[in-house]
């Protein structure tokens, strides 16, 4: 019990430096537009998936921010390192979260019904 607590402490704190770190540290211009949505870790800790999403639908820009986001990982890492006392910080995978997008298509699937 105590260990799932622990990690959702240290979820909700990763969540809360990497954003600043994209905000402010990062100059990559591929992920100016990312905002970091949720963080799931492992029960070790040892592992975490970020979850991001975008202002923008298009694909082209999706591609970028996932390679503009491959790149900074290392730099991203190095910082949360200095920010946060964890004796070893998580191996970062960063995953698009669809959850947004998702939800637009159930709303307009409700709009579209309340018509008929």
């Amino acid at each position: 019990m105590s260990n799932t607590h622990r990690s959702d402490r240290v979820a909700v704190e990763l969540m809360r430096e990497i954003n600043d770190i994209l905000r402010l540290k990062i100059r990559d211009p591929r992920v100016q537009d990312v905002n970091i949505s949720d963080v799931q870790l492992t029960g070790d800790l040892s592992q975490a998936t970020i979850y991001y999403s975008l202002l923008s639908d298009l694909a082209s820009d999706n591609e970028k921010a996932k390679t503009g986001l491959k790149k900074a990982t290392g730099a991203i890492k190095s910082e949360l390192a200095k920010r946060m006392t964890l004796y070893k910080i998580p191996d970062l995978t960063f995953a698009k979260d669809e959850s947004v997008a998702y939800g637009g298509k159930i709303d307009e699937l409700l709009r579209n019904l309340n018509k008929d």
